[in-house]
């Protein structure tokens, strides 16, 4: 089997030459998958709350955890040319009816995130838009173009919190 790489476009930022995964603040967090012969995008997410709490866990399109019902998944499988009828996943809370994360095929070998709104493993708010990339008030990414060679798109710091003593 080759290789599978991916440009992943998120917000305005390129990441070149990416496996698929993003980690943030030190935690593989997100992880994209291609199936051409499915026409099939497959996302995997870990999510948090802003706590840091973990509240649910997709694997591959499928909510394997999700104790609240918090969380609901819309897919749509391409089944002509990508251009015209691209494969998407969205994520999105029940709840607020907001969408965590909103990700789609541009290409053979390109994903966009278009948009998410979802906490990192510290409990760090992540925003994406189709301009900007920002973790919590530390980082924007804007206009950033990366090349991965081959690796993860790493997101925010991966540096543990400083050890504070219970008051």
């Amino acid at each position: 089997m080759s290789r599978q790489w991916f440009e992943l476009l998120i917000g305005s930022n390129i990441f070149r030459d990416t496996n698929g995964v993003v980690k943030i603040q030190g935690k593989e967090q997100v992880v994209l998958e291609w199936r051409p012969d499915e026409g099939l995008l497959l996302v995997t997410m870990d999510l948090y709350d802003e706590q840091g709490i973990h509240t649910a866990h997709m694997r591959r399109n499928v909510l394997m955890v999700n104790g609240s019902g918090q969380f609901g998944v819309e897919v749509h499988r391409s089944t002509d040319d990508i251009g015209n009828d691209p494969p998407w996943v969205r994520l999105c809370d029940t709840q607020s009816g907001l969408v965590v994360l909103d990700v789609l095929m541009t290409s053979e070998r390109r994903a966009r995130i278009r948009s998410g709104r979802f906490y990192s493993h510290r409990g760090t708010p992540v925003e994406i838009t189709p301009h900007y990339c920002r973790l919590g008030s530390q980082a924007t990414l804007f206009g950033e173009i990366v090349e991965a060679r081959g690796g993860m798109v790493v997101l925010g710091s991966e540096r543990p919190r400083p050890f504070s003593p219970a008051p």
